[in-house]
């Protein structure tokens, strides 16, 4: 297994899930959100680092950044998953897997979010198991790298 960090980027209004509809985005808050993850890396053996960012820009550096360091990425891009094709452009950069993951489940909700971007240059996507949606990517990430 590599021993390359894996690095958990966040898109917009992740750091603000205590106040969305927890019946689509769970309960938890994103330092919450943030600890699991870490948790749940650490518990397989996995150096993580979470990061969110609601800048387009700044997300867009981030994935440079993996891809320069040849850091593995789970990214749950957030709304930026329907339109950004600056982000789609940077995390097909990346070198080492990406995997693509959402709390809720996108196909079960508006039309608008049914298309993403950065599904057609991730290894796969995780989404609809809420908190847990980063946990079967971590593993998954695991047997990947």
């Amino acid at each position: 297994m590599s021993s390359a960090k894996i690095l958990v980027l966040n898109g917009p209004n992740l750091d603000r899930l205590d106040l969305r509809d927890s019946a689509i985005y769970g309960t938890m808050t994103f330092p919450q959100l943030s600890d699991f993850i870490i948790t749940s890396g650490s518990a397989l053996g996995l150096e993580v680092e979470v990061r969110q960012s609601n800048s387009e820009s700044e997300i867009i550096t981030w994935l440079h950044e993996a891809a320069d360091k040849r850091n593995p990425v789970i990214f749950n891009p957030a709304a930026f998953t329907h339109y950004s094709y600056a982000i789609r452009d940077a995390a097909a950069m990346l070198v080492l897997p990406l995997i693509e993951v959402h709390l809720s489940n996108p196909l079960a909700r508006e039309e608008f979010r049914h298309t993403s971007v950065i599904s057609g240059v991730s290894h796969g996507t995780i989404g609809g198991f809420g908190p847990d949606s980063y946990r079967l990517a971590l593993i998954a990430m695991k047997e990947l790298i």
